[in-house]
């Protein structure tokens, strides 16, 4: 266990969170940024002779290929994670999203190139795929393993925050894309400035993570030669059953609720309520920010109160928030930014769920347990969740709001699992996590 587990965070720490915090911000903008520009996309990528229908099909098909993407790459980083060191699976992680982000800015278009054009767009989106699928438990595992044991969940509090940054950056870059180009001026060449700006973003960021240093955690595991003795993997499906179930539980919460709450729910506002496009996604900016302080809250939370109580109190107040929310904007218009805003708050209960994953499996597998956990999750509720949610739309409109209340019952039941305050070792074996 660290010896300095109750100091205060100093400089250094600060250093590695800001650091940390805007890696991943840029790294999940450039992964983003893909969505805001989808159709354009199918324009000058595929034949203009198909259907629109299949053009939308085959742009959002090689969108998704980033997420089923996800699971193969976090678990090839994690495992030399767990072996070889954090901080160089930090650093390649980024390398490996800002490189094909900037040659999406680059490359020539169905015109130009023909079938080769999507094939190669393809490609780097499954690259993209595969970087952030180690971005963001490699992130977690980074800062908590850094900083005093009593800050973990302000530490993964505030980088879960910075991912949402990189989401509200897309959306700011593209609102100024489409206003200053005009959509003959985009088609003419302006998509590709949010790809080349998230590209040399990524590099600056890249150089940045040069100051960074390897985690104390690490390098006490591999002084003392306490590296996993076995395949990293093997070890986390074979002894860790019972933690890997919890954390993609988990995992569903945070993918589902921000999909449904901030990527979905402005398009429901528009179909169901006839809401303006640009009142509905102003009333989403504000939602995103307030996600951003959500998770930072939840996260001080967590250090202060502990997992069970923070994830009972926060699925309490997402449950009420959104019932209010997606009942309420139909009846008064007037209350849709207020009310978006709250629910957009409430979702940020999401900021602990770091916090119980870096503290469920053992530091020699710790990054290998978190990545399969969260990616093998994120690829299927991330998928599957607005095709579900949208079935059941035919059912009733009101599905984003019986969705959202059953992840909040999620998060309840979990709450109440998670009765004790987790108390792992940090660095070594694991203790008794989950009673």
């Amino acid at each position: 266990m660290q010896d300095d587990s109750a100091r205060r965070l100093n400089r250094q720490d600060y250093k590695t969170l800001s650091l940390a915090a805007l890696g991943g911000a840029l790294e999940f903008y450039d992964f983003i940024i893909f969505v805001f520009f989808a159709a354009v996309i199918g324009d000058l990528f595929f034949p203009p002779d198909i259907p629109d229908w299949l053009r939308q099909v085959q742009t959002f098909a090689i969108f998704a290929a980033g997420y089923l993407a996800r699971p193969l790459g976090g678990i090839v980083m994690a495992h030399f994670g767990d072996s070889k060191g954090r901080k160089k699976m930090f650093s390649l992680s980024i390398l490996l999203m800002a490189l094909p982000t900037l040659f999406m800015g680059m490359l020539p278009t169905y015109a130009d190139w023909g079938i080769a054009a999507p094939v190669l767009l393809l490609l780097l989106r499954i690259v993209q795929g595969a970087a952030i699928g180690g971005e963001v438990p490699g992130a977690w595992v980074f800062v908590a393993e850094h900083v005093p044991e009593k800050r973990i969940g302000f530490a993964c509090g505030t980088l879960t925050a910075g991912l949402t940054v990189g989401i509200l950056l897309g959306s700011l870059v593209a609102t100024l894309i489409n206003t200053a180009f005009g959509p003959q001026g985009i088609m003419a060449g302006g998509w590709r400035i949010p790809f080349l700006l998230g590209g040399v973003f990524g590099l600056i960021a890249l150089y940045l993570r040069r100051w960074l240093q390897e985690t104390p955690v690490f390098i006490e595991l591999h002084t003392r030669k306490a590296l996993a003795a076995e395949l990293p993997l093997k070890a986390v499906v074979v002894n860790h059953k019972k933690e890997v179930a919890v954390c993609m539980l988990l995992t569903w919460l945070l993918s589902a609720g921000v999909v449904v709450v901030i990527l979905m729910t402005p398009g429901w506002l528009q179909k169901q309520y006839g809401i303006a496009a640009t009142q509905a996604l102003q009333a989403n900016s504000l939602a995103t920010i307030m996600l951003i302080v959500g998770c930072l809250s939840a996260g001080l939370a967590a250090d202060r109160f502990g997992a069970s109580k923070t994830f009972i109190t926060g699925s309490l107040l997402l449950a009420a928030c959104s019932a209010l929310f997606y009942h309420t904007v139909g009846v008064h218009p007037d209350m849709l930014r207020p009310c978006y805003a709250l629910v957009g708050f409430s979702v940020g209960v999401v900021g602990a769920v770091p916090y119980v994953m870096v503290r469920a499996f053992p530091a020699e597998v710790r990054f290998t347990g978190i990545s399969f956990s969260y990616n093998v999750s994120y690829a299927i509720f991330g998928g599957l969740t607005p095709v579900f949610v949208t079935l059941m739309m035919n059912v009733t409109p009101m599905a984003p709001a019986w969705y959202v209340l059953a992840l909040s019952v999620i998060g309840l039941l979990l709450g109440i699992y998670l009765k004790r305050d987790l108390k792992p070792a940090m660095v070594g074996n694991q203790a008794d996590t989950f009673s």
